[in-house]
This record gives C-alpha cells, structure tokens and sequence, in this order.
C-alpha cells in the first residue's frame, strides 16, 4: 500500500502523536492510582491509533516519522522518571527498562554520522514491538502489582537486549546493500 509523503506538519497521525507529550507531562504532574492507569492507557492507545490512521489515510510525513518514536521515548521516560521519584522504581530498574531506548538513541546518531554506512530508514521491528508492550505493562504492574514487577523489568531488559541486537543486525545488513 503506497503511502502519500506530506509536508504538513498538522495531520491527524501527527497531532495524535503529539499527544503523548502532553500526556507524559500529565502523568508527571498527577500521581492518582486511576489518573496513571487511565493515562498509560490512552498512551497506548494513541501509540496504535496514529500509526493506524496514517496507513488508512495513506498519509506520512517526515515529521510524522520522527515525532511518533520520540514522543513514544518521551512517555516512557517521564513515566520512569516519575517511578524512580516515587520510589516505585530503583535507578537500576530504569536502567534496564529504558536500555533498548538509550541503545536506539545511539544507534541512530551512529547510522547518521558514520561516514561509511549508507543513510538507513529506521523503522519499527516486531522485537521492538515487544519491548514497548512489555514496558506499558511494567508500568501499569508498578501500580496494581507490584511483586510482579521485577520479572517484568527482568523481561523487559532482556528483550531489550535482544531488539539491539536485532536492531544492530539490521543496520550492518543494509550497510552492505
């Protein structure tokens, strides 16, 4: 399915995207059991709806593609950030939750300024995939089940390291072609 490229910045897909800053700095600012669940929850649905209202518009941009991935790490780490502060997570926790995040950032200002690799698109793997819904559900497991939370974060790391292997597999591969 071809997707139309877009200069606006104001699409749907966009604005969508965009509201998880907002709901990031929500969750910041409130720390009711219910606000945080309900706010997770409407982050997660905006992380499903704007990829899918951008392919059944057929709508993309360049905007689109960097503002989703960055208000996704922008939530999770205002949300890890806010655990750590509340003493729901340990530092090391955060660590392991955010490492394939921090793996990503680097990888990405590696494929941009390394002269011998050829420019890449980045784009979303199912490994990827995983770890973000492994997150979102440490996040809500911190506040209904908190003895549950280690082997998630344990899970989430691991998986973590997984998706930057394949994540770095990806980037030598298509060095190459």
């Amino acid at each position: 399915m071809a997707h139309t490229e877009t200069p606006t910045v104001l699409t749907v897909p966009n604005l969508v995207s965009t509201s998880r800053v907002a709901l990031a700095v929500g969750f910041l600012a409130m720390d009711a059991v219910p606000v945080r669940l309900a706010l997770i929850a409407v982050a997660s649905l905006t992380d499903f709806l704007d990829g899918w209202i951008a392919r059944r518009t057929k709508v993309a941009s360049r905007f689109g593609a960097l503002i989703d991935p960055v208000a996704d790490r922008f939530f999770v780490l205002c949300v890890v950030i806010a655990y750590v502060l509340g003493d729901q997570l340990t530092v090391w926790q955060a660590v392991a939750i955010f490492f394939r995040d921090i793996m990503s950032l680097i990888g990405w200002f590696v494929a941009r300024n390394v002269s011998w690799l050829r420019p890449i698109r980045f784009r979303a793997r199912p490994v990827g995939k995983v770890v973000t819904g492994l997150q979102l559900l440490t996040f809500i497991a911190v506040l209904l089940a908190p003895a549950t939370v280690d082997g998630l974060v344990i899970a989430v790391g691991v998986l973590g390291l997984v998706a930057t292997v394949d994540y770095t597999l990806m980037l030598w591969r298509e060095r190459v072609r």
